[in-house]
């Protein structure tokens, strides 16, 4: 039986939230969300300008990639009872030749920083016994698709990480949970496609189209859903270790848990008319 089912974490009233990727889509509506519930909000992003429509109490320039800006902005927030990892960029192209350099900047950014950013806070919350992580994945986290290798990596090792400190942590009575949402409009930033080779032409065509089908008539869920569930993981100590958020999300994450892999791509194939 793991430690942290012996644990019971304390319900955290006016949390001091740090958000980051806070400028848009997810980010932002977590603070209009964490502000509206009364907590301290600290809204971060890389241009500090991007953030003066963003409801919160601080607005602090932070870069995930740059240890230099995590420590200026932990000076100027103070201490923290959470940290809400949402930063991210997305990223498309085939892997034949995808551009290393373009991988190690979404590892760096969606999986690494998010860890570059709890380490300076970590040996403080387990001293005083508790805290909360909320990182934000993605269904690409669980299940990778054509295109989209590289993202798909990042937030695949997002949740390795995030599974690893839920058992490293949670016996110094600090919580992490994995908010895995399905498509949102808007989305995270995006850093631009790799079209690769022409050989893939017509994997494109096929794929974009994709997203229509997965969401239905409904379309894309708004990032407000996600800043629901992201806000009351901060506040319920007895939320699950993965949350997935948006029907799509919970559609394939099921399906996906009830099929082996070559019954879950035939499923998949013929649900998406993928002929590819």
């Amino acid at each position: 039986m793991l430690v942290t089912s012996l644990l019971s974490f304390p319900t955290l009233v006016g949390m001091r939230v740090l958000i980051t990727g806070a400028a848009r889509a997810i980010g932002a509506a977590t603070a209009t969300q964490l502000t509206a519930r009364g907590h301290h909000v600290v809204a971060t992003a890389r241009n500090a300008k991007l953030l003066e429509t963003v409801d919160a109490s601080q607005r602090i320039e932070l870069d995930v990639r740059d240890e230099a800006s995590i420590r200026r902005a932990f000076a100027a927030c103070g201490e923290l009872d959470a940290i809400v990892n949402n930063a991210g960029i997305s990223t498309k192209g085939p892997l034949e030749d995808y551009p290393l350099r373009a991988l190690q900047d979404a590892l760096d950014t969606n999986a690494i920083g998010p860890l570059r950013l709890l380490q300076p806070v970590l040996p403080s919350w387990r001293a005083r016994g508790r805290g909360v992580i909320v990182n934000v994945s993605s269904v690409q986290g669980r299940i990778p698709t054509p295109l989209e290798g590289a993202y798909a990596a990042s937030k695949h090792a997002l949740e390795a990480m995030s599974e690893t400190l839920h058992y490293e942590l949670g016996h110094f009575g600090i919580r992490v949970v994995i908010v895995e949402p399905g498509y949102v409009a808007p989305g995270m930033k995006d850093v631009g496609e790799h079209q690769g080779p022409g050989a893939y032409r017509e994997l494109w065509e096929q794929w974009n189209s994709v997203a229509a089908t997965v969401t239905g008539a409904s379309g894309r869920s708004e990032p407000g859903l996600v800043a629901v569930a992201i806000a009351d993981a901060l506040e319920d100590p007895g939320t699950p270790l993965r949350v997935e958020v948006g029907a799509d999300a919970e559609m394939v994450l099921a399906v996906r848990r009830e099929l082996d892999d070559a019954s879950f791509e035939a499923t998949m194939r013929e649900t998406l008319g993928l002929t590819w």
